[in-house]
């Protein structure tokens, strides 16, 4: 992970998002994803997700489901803006996810996360609103499909 201060605030959040989601997907589902997680995150890590605290353990936990879903499937992350203040960064994104089983995902979150200087998240408040959660039926066909 690259250092926050080498790296505008919009390609920090794009890339810290993007290569710790590429590492999720070449790890097998019953691999110990710890090694993964120290990469990217402290240990004393605390993220509240509209409203629901995840420590350490509940988000190593929560790699399992999220790799399973994911695997074989595409994603993107759009950084609409994000702001530095030291090893604070404010963010505004949306995910946009294809998952195995062809579901369309888009989701809009908004962050504010405190960072170490190697670039490890060490906290972060987010809120989260589903924008599209539709079943592979309900994709939009031709042309324009994604």
């Amino acid at each position: 992970m690259a250092p926050l201060r080498s790296t505008a605030p919009e390609q920090f959040v794009t890339d810290f998002f993007t290569g710790f989601n590429d590492e999720l997907a070449l790890l097998d589902p019953d691999d110990d994803f710890t090694q993964l997680m120290e990469r990217y995150y402290t240990r004393d890590i605390v993220q509240i997700s509209d409203g629901v605290r995840l420590d350490w353990d509940r988000l190593l936990a929560h790699l399992r489901p999220v790799r399973k879903r994911l695997g074989g499937g595409t994603y993107r992350f759009d950084v609409q803006e994000a702001l530095a203040d030291g090893d604070r960064i404010a963010a505004r994104f949306t995910l946009h996810v294809r998952d195995r089983k062809g579901r369309v995902i888009d989701m809009e979150i908004q962050m504010i996360a405190r960072f170490t200087p190697d670039g490890r998240m060490r906290g972060s408040h987010q809120l989260c609103r589903t924008l599209r959660d539709a079943k592979p039926s309900e994709q939009p066909s031709g042309p324009s499909a994604r």
